[in-house]
């Protein structure tokens, strides 16, 4: 049976020169390109779990509208509709908005929409990485991979979205470097 690396291959990939690369004498723009997307179901997971927080609105404007204080719809009709883009439109931007790249010794994860965040976790500094499901991600086959580093600032660093065998691989993946750096 051929099994392949999937994370030797995803930073061949992104190593490999593509046709529509910038030449050597240009720089790039943005570093953002070689950052890996997170797996497709983290977008619904975010998108159940921002309809999951906007129920208690619905329902108090559903309360302050049965009271009669002002016309039918006034109160219900624009929590609905924020509650509305808060479900669709949010997620699908702190999905976009977060990547990571992995090399032989660090992680570096990207994240934020208005005020974004670029974190490189040096693989020496980690003590220890947990994996973590909840209800809804171990239903979409997703896990968040948690890294625990030596410090105050910044301690850990959550990298959610990823799909749940590629999260395990990677922890081995890191471990292993540990492990050989402590040799």
């Amino acid at each position: 049976m051929d099994e392949t690396n999937p994370i030797a291959e995803r930073n061949a990939a992104a190593a490999a020169p593509s046709a529509a690369a910038p030449s050597a004498d240009v720089a790039p723009r943005d570093d953002d390109d070689a950052l890996t997307k997170l797996h497709p179901n983290h977008v619904k997971v975010l998108r159940i779990s921002a309809a999951l927080a906007s129920i208690p609105f619905l329902i108090g404007a559903l309360v302050l509208e049965s009271a009669d204080l002002l016309p039918t719809g006034v109160i219900v009709g624009p929590v609905a509709l924020i509650a509305l883009a808060v479900i669709l439109r949010v997620p699908l931007r702190r999905h976009l908005a977060r990547g990571y790249a992995m090399s032989a010794d660090r992680l570096r994860v990207v994240r934020g929409i208005l005020f974004r965040a670029d974190t490189v976790v040096p693989f020496g500094r980690v003590q220890h990485i947990d994996v973590n499901q909840g209800p809804l991600e171990r239903y979409y086959g997703i896990a968040t991979l948690t890294l625990h580093t030596a410090g105050t600032h910044n301690a850990s660093v959550d990298l959610p979205g990823l799909d749940e065998k590629l999260a395990r691989e990677m922890r081995e993946e890191i471990r292993s470097h540990i492990k050989r750096e402590a040799l």
